[in-house]
């Protein structure tokens, strides 16, 4: 990187990804396309990426401000290391159950489909129907510790969270204000006609899933005892059923675009309806409750899978859980 900043004249120089992790400060973040440290005539280095469109490619810039990057990269670190800071045997606080943020939100929150960070600073602060209220992006953070993450939520004006709100500007800076750049956020599939089968996605789990995270979802812990290889997907450890991923729908094109390991949105392994099966199957297994009794006041907002009752029609809780959501959705749609 020295030889890099003594270059006089502009030029572009190729690097390799494993430099482009040391640069961030983090041995598991990994960029999905080439980037490029261009170094012009005023000796300043810029780091260019590709934004998630696949289509366009602003340059992301290095701040001039040393402190402002330190931010941003303690943000991509807490995102791509929660456990080693907020988790049981965290070394800054104790407030998670020991995944990442990037257990969910792959890369650090840069993977195209894998539920990306591309459009959060652009879309946010907005209404959601969840709360009844109009959410800005620490509200939106607060929410994954205290349900992905099955933790506490950190301090709004603590420097962890103004750290990953900047990471989140940064990942996301360029995208025009209200707009998501393609890539962005998760696959939604379209609905089976049948109900999600719990019995047929036990199969596909131990078949395709168990080798990474274990016969009973427990996950793969690391040596060390404070973070995961891989995650659990139920159990004590695992996200609790007031979590997006609690949803099959959420779930099910999560695991269609990212699951198991090698798989994107471009070559998927899983057909639709084993994405489907799989996800009525984990999310059948038991995991911890949270108190959702002050969630979707308004219950004709409730999504159409949305597991948990009342609801606005007169279809059963379980058929909200797993389907066929063709008949809700028919019905919602006349309403």
């Amino acid at each position: 990187m020295n030889n890099l900043r003594k270059s006089k004249s502009p030029v572009a120089h190729k690097i390799n990804r494993t430099l482009i992790i040391s640069f961030l400060g983090s041995s598991v973040f990994i960029l999905m396309f080439p980037a490029v440290i261009s170094s012009g005539k005023s000796g300043g280095n810029q780091l260019k990426a590709h934004t998630l469109t696949r289509q366009q490619t602003p340059a992301i810039h290095q701040t001039s401000d040393t402190n402002d990057m330190k931010l941003i990269l303690y943000g991509k670190d807490l995102i791509a290391n929660t456990s080693k800071y907020l988790g049981p045997k965290g070394s800054v606080m104790h407030i998670s159950n020991g995944m990442n943020c990037q257990n969910c939100h792959l890369d650090a929150g840069t993977r195209p489909m894998g539920n990306n960070y591309s459009a959060v600073y652009s879309t946010y602060p907005k209404y959601r129907a969840r709360s009844a209220s109009k959410e800005t992006i620490v509200k939106r953070i607060s929410d994954c510790f205290e349900r992905s993450l099955n933790g506490k939520k950190p301090d709004s004006s603590g420097r962890e969270m103004k750290a990953m709100v900047a990471y989140m500007k940064w990942v996301g800076r360029g995208v025009p204000k209200g707009r998501a750049p393609k890539g962005a956020g998760m696959t939604k599939l379209a609905y089976l006609d049948r109900a999600a089968n719990p019995n047929t996605g036990s199969m596909l789990y131990q078949e395709k899933c168990a080798v990474c995270h274990g016969v009973k979802g427990q996950g793969i812990i690391n040596p060390d005892g404070k973070s995961f290889i891989y995650p659990p997907l139920w159990g004590a450890s695992s996200y609790n059923d007031g979590a997006g991923l609690y949803r099959i729908s959420t779930f099910a094109g999560f695991v269609k675009d990212n699951m198991p390991f090698g798989a994107s949105h471009e070559n998927p392994i899983l057909t639709d309806e084993q994405a489907w099966d799989l996800a009525a199957f984990v999310n059948a297994q038991p995991r911890p409750h949270k108190d959702q009794a002050m969630d979707w006041m308004n219950i004709s907002q409730k999504p159409i899978d949305f597991p948990f009752g009342p609801y606005a029609d007169e279809f059963s809780e379980k058929q909200h859980k797993y389907g066929p959501f063709k008949p809700i959705a028919a019905v919602k749609t006349i309403k």
